[in-house]
């Protein structure tokens, strides 16, 4: 196709919309006519130094998104599509890349180092582009610095997009000395030290052998510790960015640099300029999770031969890293409460607090409580929001006996401040630090109550003011109502303290939701939470009032669905607020269908409900349609066999639901809301199950669906089966063969990343909840024998399961559950089956032995059934 790419580069720039839309046209035209001759034109742009730099720019952008997607599967067709692309041709468009890393544009050198870390987050996997790393190294020792800064940088990028596996420890060697070379204190070029910086932080997931090579790693300790002094401040940045990084990654190598550390990081606190300062106490927070994960992990029992073993480093900084961090509570910017996204050095400074709260427990008490009564009175608002700050940074981690006698004399005081105090940033810390109280010291952990007759009413009178307060301190009054409800949950359910209150903090809490200003500070938001936790918590005797709730909410539902000709912010505030109500709604209906003495009255209710709930499917949002099929899940499950009557006009939206791939949440809270329906109606759901399995199994063989609703379908399979029972015959050819599929593939999906583990065991989880329902369900039928022929593949998905031995506690449950079930339904016809398989002997017997008293509980169902069927 014969165009001049330039001119449809600028003009897909242009500030005319027409113009841009024609040539955003044609791109995609020649795109889809001819990609190689489309590939190769844009990295001869990139590359010509002669051309425009917004055509050279838009050229690399362009070129990068032809490799990459953020979706998994327009990824992987993306890869596919330049794997078999002609080799020669991609020859030459990646010279052309490396070439124009030699250009004297930055831009354009920058936008060739990120694709030519796409191109070779592709190839290197496939062992293509070996030479790459090399050509790159090249580079490094060419004189005009820009070449050198531009290689850094693009070495930088491949290690972001290359597997470490892929690399060879020679050429990671060779990164690593280029890098660090590059970051030396000895460069005089600071573009060429930044890029190299920032190279090393993305190269240290490669640096596992140097790390464990005494020399190799003072080195780079070294280089990194002296970057942190750079004269340049975003040297200094990415140098604490490096330490950062080291510190999760290689928290077991530190100790002989702790101290040079602590050095380095109390200066940079104390002295320098904010971004390099949030990073230094980033890496005091970094400590923190390291060592709260190792003390979880090991439960603080430590042997010699300790994999990991904790180094105590913030237990041994305590006196000198506490002093560091109150100093920064001081430093609080004005007006930082009013502002969602503030991010500064007090409010870093205070997290860090916290995580060593958390890390060393009640160490931390007596060197913080100096500073909260020497602070918490003073004239200055800056020293009582600080003291007020540490108090409520601390509540979490020292044990409840240590602070309760502490939190008894500075309740008072905190409720008049909350109402008193002139300044706001005061208020909303006091509202927050009332909050953690709540959520940390009150409830049925805590043999002192905090909360108690006497001061119940101050506290809730104060909170309810505190909610007519600005947004900001409003909507932290919330919070704290929220866990002081949360904290009376488990008392007895026939009445709680906040009952004589429960109307009054209705009305202030639906108040708080008309406010002008509720969209400020998720002031909206967080009162329907309140609210909703308020009606969660509440007890038997406030039920009549949740119920004259209803018609409340569905009013103010039926309200927004009225509205018209709204502004596209308008529909998007209205969105957001219909899925408030739907949410609130969905938790009234959970809490009055939970017994049957408050289900009565609300049932009357429960036609114009589901009217309002299949309106909101109009909306075209996929929030208000997550929060509205939640509600009709928990109405279905509470309306039991009457929900039929709404199925003919609801099927159409469950139909919608289940084909909703673009935004996969809804599709998946509507397969969970499939086996709600299934619970509630049994076999009365049957003449809506064509529908249902059809789409059900067309979204297992998409590749365009995202793999986490695959678990939940499967599930699902299991929920349909148990409410149909035999009749669940005529889709045994076609949901079998996907559930032994699936379950060879998770089987051996074995792999070190947590996040591939934690999916092939939901996998795994679905996949059996299927095979149980379909035994459950066809149990004492006589179409039993339906089920003998697929016997033998789940009995050896089972004993691959017990082999492979990573699966989770919960897969371990339903798997023994299985066995039981299989037993059970197929009895004496399975029996040799079951005496030749390991599950039934080796892991019925680990599963008897655990501790897991579920585990437990289910094999020793699954033995009782096998018993029954080995000797029937």
């Amino acid at each position: 196709m014969a165009m001049e790419v330039t001119q449809v580069l600028l003009n897909a720039q242009a500030n005319d919309g027409a113009v841009r839309k024609h040539a955003e046209e044609s791109i995609m035209q020649f795109q889809e006519q001819n990609l190689l001759s489309f590939l190769l034109s844009l990295s001869s742009e990139l590359a010509n130094e002669e051309k425009p730099i917004e055509s050279r720019r838009l050229a690399g952008l362009v070129l990068k998104n032809a490799l990459d997607a953020k979706e998994q599967q327009r990824k992987f067709e993306l890869v596919q599509r330049w794997l078999s692309l002609d080799n020669a041709a991609k020859a030459q468009i990646k010279a052309s890349l490396l070439q124009t890393l030699t250009s004297n544009v930055h831009e354009a050198r920058s936008t060739a180092s990120q694709v030519i870390a796409k191109v070779a987050g592709i190839e290197m996997p496939h062992n293509q582009w070996p030479e790459l790393v090399n050509s790159l190294l090249g580079n490094i020792h060419q004189l005009p610095a820009h070449v050198k800064q531009a290689t850094l940088e693009t070495l930088g990028y491949l290690c972001e997009e290359v597997s470490s596996d892929v690399v060879d420890q020679d050429q990671v060697n060779k990164i690593l000395t280029a890098v660090v070379q590059g970051m030396n204190s000895t460069e005089t070029n600071n573009e060429v030290r930044l890029a190299a910086t920032r190279a090393l932080y993305n190269a240290l997931g490669f640096a596992q052998a140097n790390f464990t090579n005494d020399m190799e790693r003072d080195y780079i300790m070294r280089v990194v510790c002296e970057a942190t002094l750079s004269p340049e401040v975003k040297i200094r940045q990415a140098a604490f960015e490096c330490l950062v990084s080291i510190s999760s990654t290689y928290y077991e190598k530190l100790a002989m640099y702790m101290q040079d550390i602590f050095n380095i990081t109390a200066k940079a606190v104390r002295e320098d300029e904010e971004p390099v300062a949030l990073q230094a106490i980033e890496f005091w927070s970094s400590i923190c999770d390291e060592e709260i994960d190792i003390l979880e992990d090991y439960g603080g029992d430590f042997s010699g031969d300790s994999d990991i073993p904790c180094f105590y480093f913030i237990k041994k900084a305590l006196p000198a890293l506490i002093p560091m961090l109150l100093e920064t509570l001081l430093k609080q910017e004005e007006g930082q409460d009013q502002d969602e996204g503030a991010w500064n050095l007090a409010m870093a400074g205070g997290t860090c607090l916290g995580l060593v709260a958390r890390t060393v427990g009640d160490e931390i008490v007596p060197l913080v409580m100096p500073f909260i009564e020497e602070n918490i009175t003073k004239p200055d608002w800056r020293q009582r929001e600080a003291a007020t700050y540490a108090f409520g940074s601390i509540l979490e981690g020292p044990a409840p006996d240590k602070l309760i006698s502490i939190v008894n004399m500075a309740l008072n005081f905190m409720l008049s401040a909350l109402t008193t105090d002139p300044n706001n940033h005061v208020k909303d810390t006091t509202a927050w630090t009332l909050g953690r109280i709540f959520e940390f010291l009150h409830g049925s952990t805590t043999d002192t109550p905090i909360i108690t007759s006497a001061n119940c009413m101050q506290i809730i009178t104060v909170l309810l003011q505190s909610m007519k307060d600005e947004p900001n301190v409003a909507e932290k009054a919330c919070g704290a109502l929220y866990f002081l409800a949360q904290g009376f949950e488990d008392v007895d359910s026939l009445s709680s303290p906040l009952t004589p209150f429960f109307q009054e903090i209705v009305k202030s809490l639906l108040m708080v939701t008309h406010r002008e200003d509720a969209t400020e500070s998720r002031l909206r938001t967080a009162a329907y939470e309140t609210l909703n936790e308020v009606v969660r918590c509440s007890t038997d005797d406030t039920a009549p009032l949740v119920v004259q709730l209803v018609p409340v909410i569905m009013n103010e539902l039926h309200q927004t669905l009225e509205a018209t000709r709204l502004s596209s912010d308008e529909k998007e505030r209205q969105a957001e607020f219909q899925g408030l109500l739907c949410g609130c709604l969905q938790v009234i209906i959970q809490k009055l269908g939970a017994s049957e003495t408050t289900k009565h009255p609300f049932m009357q209710f429960a036609d114009q409900m589901m009217g309002l709930f299949l309106r909101v499917f109009a909306c075209r949002s996929a929030t208000v349609h997550e929060e509205a099929m939640l509600a009709i899940g928990a109405l279905a499950y509470s309306t039991g066999p009457d929900f039929a009557k709404y199925m003919p006009e609801f099927y159409r939206y469950l139909e919608m639901g289940l084909q909703n791939f673009e935004e996969y949440q809804v599709c998946t809270i509507t397969v969970g809301v499939v086996g709600d329906i299934c619970r509630a109606l049994e076999d009365k759901i049957l003449p809506f199950c064509d529908g249902i399995m059809t789409q059900l199994l067309k979204n297992l063989s998409s590749n365009q669906l995202h793999r986490s609703v695959k678990p939940p379908i499967f599930s699902c399979f299991g929920d349909i089966a148990l409410a149909i029972g035999e009749h669940f015959e005529k889709y045994l050819a076609y949901a079998m063969p996907m559930l032994k599929s699936a379950a060879e593939v998770s089987a051996h999906a074995s792999g070190s990343d947590d996040e591939i583990i934690e999916y092939t065991n939901l996998l795994r989880n679905g996949i059996l909840e299927a095979f149980s329902g379909i035994f459950q369900g066809f149990k004492s039928s006589p179409k039993t024998p339906l089920l003998l022929p697929y016997a033998p593949t789940i009995l050896q998905f089972l004993d691959s399961l017990y082999l492979v031995k990573d699966m989770d506690d919960v897969v371990m449950k339903t798997a023994i559950g299985v066995l039981g079930d299989l037993a059970d339904t197929l009895g004496g016809n399975a029996s040799s089956l079951i005496q030749q398989s390991v599950s039934s002997k080796d892991f019925l017997n680990e599963c008897l032995s655990s501790d897991d008293h579920l585990i437990k509980e289910s094999a020793e169902w699954a033995k009782l059934a096998i018993s029954r069927a080995v000797s029937g």
